[in-house]
């Protein structure tokens, strides 16, 4: 556990995979980066970054440093629904290491407020 919460949810999305080893390293400060550029984009009626909402399900970078990620909305009628996605590409693709990215949205499982953080919870006032 770090003293950085974001850190620790963000290990979370970072491979175990055996056959990364060799190049963990690089990956995992990709991935970092990665998060941290989602860390920036927010639902603009929601106060809470998307990572922090739960919206993102799978970050997975290749071998040649492109990004997917599987995310999610709050609802399928979300008003930035042909938005928001769009905006994760950029925000993800002008992350210095990316060499592309793709987003996909996922509606399985579907959202729930008890996929935010504890401190997106705290911040909306709705614990779970």
């Amino acid at each position: 556990m770090t003293d950085e919460p974001h850190l620790d949810r963000a290990a979370e999305f970072l491979s175990d995979d055996p056959a990364d080893k060799q190049r963990r390293p690089e990956v995992d400060a990709l991935g970092e980066r990665v998060i941290d550029a989602l860390h920036t984009v927010y639902d603009p009626e929601i106060p809470v970054d998307i990572f922090e909402l739960g919206l993102i399900y799978k970050i997975d970078i290749d071998d040649d440093s492109h990004v997917h990620i599987d995310m999610t909305l709050t609802s399928p009628a979300c008003p930035v629904a042909g938005t928001l996605p769009d905006e994760v590409k950029t925000k993800v693709e002008d992350v210095e290491g990316v060499a592309g990215a793709t987003v996909e949205v996922v509606w399985d499982p579907p959202w729930h407020p008890s996929m935010m953080t504890e401190e997106a919870q705290l911040e909306l006032g709705m614990m779970y």
